[in-house]
């Protein structure tokens, strides 16, 4: 599995045996860049984007990119050195310096895109999230397994830190409809419901019985989530429904226990979405109950929620989804899907093929629903993030340290 691999080389940096990389070419490679004894070349150039703006934070690799809901142009970066695999983080904050110069498409200009701060941290960041409460706040999620909130008006230190988590936190998500929480998705499994002003988690839903690669809040109901697992399932909680398996607050001092000792939480719904990981997830800003789902499979698929299944052991809850669309065209496995904001059949992906893709699931008939190809990274890209303010305009982020800035033509 992908997380296995990454948490092996995580753990035994020194000795990393080379076979457990050779059945899969993606797995070659990452045992290629981890040990950067061969450059890749980069992709032929694509046609189908603009180019608005780059810049490169080298030694310093992405993991996730994040729009500003409250300033146009500002973004921040989740990054780690030497790919995450060991060694320390940062916290880009990136923006259009001034004075600003006459630009194309979204208002950026490669000229002026600058770093105004970067905050260390003594562990890889693996996900961010901008706060909905406060213009000026950050959440961070850290391979040490802890959280940070941060102040990008201070410098240095996070205001709040948060450490409940055995192992890493690989998501965090603000929610925009009730603002004063936010939730977090750790490898332990578990997902974790916050608020900024409490020093513990209010409530601990152990979601699956392993990595929670991803945990999304509805956009259309405040207490209802998503979650995307390694088991191939993405699941539905509704925090209204009093689980008797739902887990009270943990202890701030005391780690989340193991799995094999926490009994599973009863999801509202669970969608067999993939035969293997699901890498991410993510809620369409439109229709209500539609989701999109990204997987080590190389597909994206477009899930309805509505449809229900029969279920006749009701262990899990229900078992439902119905498959919209299944998108095809990726090379290798597809790490980050968003759904547009501006449009509710535009999605954006980010995958290990280095390539961000555009895809519409209104494609006219005889149409590839593939819109464009966004090709000028060099390594894996593993973020993308539409703009808020400037419809069409998205940001990639990868392991080449690179963040671009583009609109499909």
């Amino acid at each position: 599995m992908w997380r296995s691999r990454v948490h092996l080389l995580r753990q035994q940096p020194e000795t990393i045996p080379g076979p457990i990389y050779e059945p899969k070419p993606t797995w070659a490679r990452l045992r290629l860049i981890a040990t950067s004894s061969v450059s890749v070349p980069p992709p032929a150039m694509s046609e189908s984007t603009n180019q608005i703006a780059s810049l490169r934070t080298k030694p310093f690799a992405h993991h996730s990119v994040a729009f500003s809901p409250f300033h146009p142009k500002l973004l921040a970066l989740a990054s780690s050195a030497n790919y995450g695999l060991v060694g320390n983080g940062r916290l880009h904050l990136v923006s259009q310096g001034h004075p600003p110069a006459p630009t194309g498409a979204g208002g950026f200009d490669a000229s002026t895109l600058r770093v105004d701060r970067a905050y260390r941290t003594q562990d890889g960041l693996y996900d961010l999230a901008w706060s909905e409460l406060h213009e000026n706040q950050v959440v961070t999620a850290s391979g040490d397994g802890s959280l940070r909130l941060w102040d990008i008006t201070m410098t240095d230190l996070p205001v709040r830190v948060w450490h409940e988590n055995a192992k890493e936190v690989y998501s965090v998500d603000w929610s925009n409809l009730r603002k004063d929480r936010f939730i977090s998705s750790s490898w332990d499994g578990t997902v974790k419901v916050w608020t900024p002003m409490n020093g513990a988690s209010i409530q601990t839903i152990p979601a699956h019985s392993s990595c929670v690669y991803q945990a999304l809040f509805s956009p259309h109901a405040p207490d209802v989530l998503a979650t995307a697992s390694t088991d191939g399932t993405m699941r539905l909680f509704d925090l209204r429904v009093p689980l008797l398996s739902l887990q009270p607050a943990a202890n701030p001092n005391t780690p989340t226990l193991p799995l094999s000792s926490t009994p599973l939480a009863r999801p509202s719904l669970t969608i067999p979405a993939h035969g293997t990981e699901i890498l991410s997830l993510d809620w369409n800003k439109y229709r209500p109950w539609v989701l999109a789902s990204a997987s080590v499979d190389k597909s994206v698929k477009v899930w309805d929620a509505r449809q229900i299944q029969s279920n006749p052991t009701g262990e899990q809850g229900l078992v439902g989804g119905t498959c919209e669309i299944d998108l095809l065209g990726h090379e290798y496995a597809v790490r980050k899907v968003q759904w547009s904001p501006h449009r509710a059949d535009l999605l954006a992906t980010a995958s290990y093929d280095m390539t961000c893709r555009v895809w519409s699931t209104n494609a006219a008939l005889g149409r590839p629903p593939l819109l464009a190809i966004h090709d000028l990274h060099t390594e894996f890209v593993v973020g993308c993030a539409w703009s808020l303010f400037e419809e069409g305009v998205i940001a990639s982020c990868g392991w080449d340290c690179s963040l671009n800035i583009f609109a499909p033509k």
